[in-house]
């Protein structure tokens, strides 16, 4: 289940010569898009994968319009080792989702067994309205993903993972693809506060990124009690070189000129 799709372009690698693992998420749903429901799940889809060693590369908001979906579909999966959907697989007319990702892949869609059987633990049969059973309509040759909040299934077929968009049962999702998810090394990261606003610390920073092309590093301005404050914030998979990052982004803040920083270190 974690193989790349064919002709799905391969990650740059890394100084090592390792290859990052790649993901992107697309939520799908015009409430979305309105501003009507609020969306929760990137943040939780962006950290959860962190901590796998897999790096969210890409996160694209779609209406409920099958062809925006299929055309975002393919574009994202050949770019990236996994797409996490979010949203659209639920029973009311306007949840296309699994039939865009059949689309996508050219395959056809029915009514599961399985699916059915994963519902009927929770539904009496005369429960089982053709609404809900919209729920049960899985794209031919994917696995179902399941979960411990709702029977209603979602699914996986070539790399792409298909999950609710409620937050609640998508993490459950979530919980139950990790075991299966190929990752990496872990990204590490440190914060360094700097103490000073961000137009002061701009040429010192860029000079230390110039010496680390191998450091991710981001400067991100924000007010607290004392006025404006930058927190400069550095990412590497490798520990050691991210240490000599830290130290060098460091030492280039104590010798700033007096007075720019609020308070120089001891």
């Amino acid at each position: 289940m974690t193989e790349r799709t064919e002709g799905a372009a391969a990650p740059e690698e890394t100084r090592d010569g390792e290859r990052p693992v790649t993901a992107a998420v697309l939520v799908i749903g015009d409430e979305i898009l309105s501003g009507r429901t609020k969306e929760r799940n990137i943040g939780f889809i962006a950290g959860y994968l962190c901590n796998l060693g897999i790096d969210l590369k890409e996160a694209r908001i779609v209406p409920d319009d099958h062809q925006e979906i299929v055309d975002a579909l393919n574009a994202l999966r050949r770019r990236h080792d996994y797409v996490f959907t979010t949203g659209g697989i639920g029973p009311t007319h306007d949840d296309i989702t699994a039939d865009a990702v059949a689309a996508a892949f050219g395959v056809s869609i029915d009514v599961d067994e399985r699916a059915v059987n994963e519902m009927l633990k929770r539904l009496k049969p005369a429960e089982l309205t053709p609404a809900r059973l919209r729920m049960a309509r899985i794209p031919a040759g994917a696995e179902l993903v399941l979960n411990e909040v709702s029977g209603a299934p979602g699914f996986w077929i070539g790399n792409v993972i298909t999950m609710a968009g409620v937050p609640s049962i998508m993490q459950s999702m979530m919980d139950y693809v990790a075991p299966r998810l190929r990752g990496g090394r872990r990204m590490l990261s440190v914060t360094i506060q700097a103490d000073c606003r961000e137009g002061d610390v701009v040429e010192g920073f860029a000079g230390v990124q110039k010496a680390f092309p191998d450091v991710l590093m981001g400067s991100y301005p924000f007010v607290d009690a004392g006025g404006f404050n930058t927190r400069l914030v550095l990412r590497c998979r490798d520990a050691a070189r991210l240490e000599e990052a830290k130290q060098a982004v460091e030492a280039m803040l104590a010798a700033l000129p007096p007075g720019v920083r609020r308070t120089q270190p001891a």
